[in-house]
């Protein structure tokens, strides 16, 4: 799949209320290019799950219950990763529906940072696709505090 994004972005949702309940959406959000899709949930807040990445395929992050510090930088040539690469970091809620796009030669990860939350994580490639486009990379190849809560 070949995107026009260079760079992570978000793809913005709402919310619809009325006397029967609330509808939450991502209607700029399409389909065409999806080819699988699954949902992770981590069973403590301290697990980061980072970093992970691939050359060809895409992903779309959508946190469906609770809240995450998402992250994804561009890594250049796998073997030897860019260590000065900057990461691009996310706060992503249920509570502000919206979708982050990690494009294609981005590794990306997460931390929940409440507890049982659940991310839905929709990939452009199939799970042959991906096992042969697989980079893993230490949660802290590009520092440790992209994890921690910015306290204000």
């Amino acid at each position: 799949m070949a995107s026009s994004h260079k760079e992570p972005t978000l793809i913005p949702g709402g919310f619809a209320v009325d006397d029967r309940g609330q509808l939450s959406f991502v209607n700029d959000f399409a389909f065409e290019a999806i080819r699988r899709f699954y949902m992770v949930e981590n069973f403590t807040t301290e697990v980061v799950r980072a970093f992970h990445g691939h050359m060809k395929e895409e992903k779309f992050i959508l946190v469906v219950q609770g809240a995450i510090i998402a992250a994804a930088v561009q890594f250049g040539d796998p073997a030897n990763p860019n260590r000065n690469a900057k990461p691009y970091r996310f706060v992503l809620s249920d509570r502000q529906p919206r979708i982050l796009h990690v494009p294609a030669g981005y590794a990306n990860g997460f931390r929940a940072i409440e507890p049982g939350t659940r991310i839905i994580f929709f990939s452009s490639a199939t799970l042959e696709e991906s096992g042969k486009d697989d980079f893993r990379f230490a949660y802290d190849h590009w520092g440790k505090d992209i994890w921690e809560v910015e306290h204000r």
